[in-house]
């Protein structure tokens, strides 16, 4: 199974930002101290995003409403798509929930490769109460490490904090140079941010070391988050490109070629010719295309199936496909081909032997073991269940 090791500062390069004589680095090392929520690794995520859209262009003001919208597409991937918890004092995930959307297939299918489709989606609706929420705190405590020896008796009490940056913020932003200034000096009064020139140029130069850093900063939060989650590093952004499933077809279709089968969910019988593969446990959750969790299904029922969670009913049928599946294809190839087919089986399901593959009971007693407990997990941060396939 996909085991999470704990991240360590030390076993990851990207945490070490490069130097500069024009910027204050430590304070941006700073930046996610003592965090409790997810909305600083989003909000100063989305300044990346959009500064790398803008072509480093600092000049042009960043708007609350831009950013805020970023920030939502920034999220939803990581809740709505792969359902993982932003943490306990978190509302970004109650906020998209709120949302009335619509989500089409090509966001869905990773062809929405900048969000702009996302975005477009999500600034249609109404985000009057979404912006009120996060512009009250995230953008002026996001720049307290830039300005910390200046605060001086400013009480940290309350929002008074908050209230005092967009004045001591613009007093020294040449002094000190803070990542981005407001449009005004009065709280009540900020509506856009805009980035020091300074650190525009420094951000342009090592974005990818930069944006390596956030990700790895983000990824050890959200694990803190998820800390049974399978495979929480690959859920935190848009899936740029699945992984080809020809392989894992040409599996199937070898032994769709050997005999009648038969879909667990419809009962009807899979053509060789035109079958779609079925992550059993759904691929949003796992993240993964190992043949232990594939079954063949019609393309029409694979696509209702979606993202749920199958029925119970359907556990002793999926276990007696993959017995099928292991016992055909060690008839039909070569004992080292064979063996190269059943890695994942040997190791996700924690059989001893291979030849336990080959016994139905003891491969069911595997799969219940497995697959139990991911059931559960995944039912509990939100994976619709109990599917069962209907025409």
């Amino acid at each position: 199974m996909d085991n999470q090791k704990p991240l360590s500062e030390s076993s990851d390069p990207s945490r070490k930002l490069p130097n500069s004589g024009q910027v204050n680095v430590s304070a941006l090392a700073r930046l996610f101290y003592n965090t409790t929520n997810s909305y600083k690794y989003l909000f100063f995520l989305s300044i990346l995003d959009i500064l790398e859209r803008r072509q480093f262009e600092f000049e042009l003001p960043i708007s609350f409403q831009d950013m805020i919208v970023e920030m939502l597409a920034n999220a939803w991937y990581p809740h709505t798509f792969f359902k993982l918890s932003f943490g306990a004092l978190d509302k970004i995930a109650q906020k998209l929930d709120s949302l009335d959307m619509t989500i089409d297939q090509p966001i869905i299918q990773s062809r929405d490769t900048d969000k702009k489709l996302l975005r477009e989606a999500i600034a249609s609706q109404d985000l009057k109460d979404i912006i009120s929420h996060l512009r009250r705190y995230v953008p002026f405590r996001l720049i307290i490490p830039f300005v910390e020896s200046h605060l001086g008796s400013v009480s940290r009490k309350g929002d008074n904090l908050d209230r005092a940056m967009p004045e001591i913020v613009d007093r020294y932003f040449e002094v000190c140079k803070p990542l981005y200034r407001f449009n005004s000096t009065k709280y009540k009064d900020c509506k856009t941010i805009t980035i020091h020139p300074d650190w525009a140029s420094y951000l342009k130069q090592h974005c990818s070391i930069i944006r390596g850093w956030t990700a790895w900063e983000w990824l050890t939060y959200m694990q803190k988050c998820n800390p049974s989650t399978p495979a929480v590093a690959n859920k935190l952004f848009m899936p740029i490109k699945r992984e080809s499933l020809n392989k894992q077809s040409e599996y199937w279709r070898l032994v769709l070629r050997s005999q009648q089968l038969h879909c667990i969910y419809s009962n009807e019988i899979i053509s060789p010719k035109q079958f779609s593969l079925d992550h059993y446990l759904p691929w949003s959750f796992v993240t993964h295309n190992q043949l232990w969790n594939l079954i063949p299904t019609l393309p029409e029922v694979n696509s209702s199936k979606s993202n749920n969670l199958p029925d119970e009913q359907y556990f002793d049928n999926f276990v007696h496909l993959q017995y099928i599946g292991l016992t055909t294809t060690h008839s039909a190839l070569g004992e080292s081909q064979w063996e190269k087919q059943i890695e994942s089986y040997i190791s996700d399901l924690g059989i001893g032997m291979k030849n336990d593959l080959l016994s139905v009971e003891k491969l069911r007693n595997a799969y219940a073991k497995v697959l139990n407990p991911l059931l559960a997990l995944a039912a509990n941060q939100g994976f619709s269940v109990g599917w069962h396939y209907s025409k």
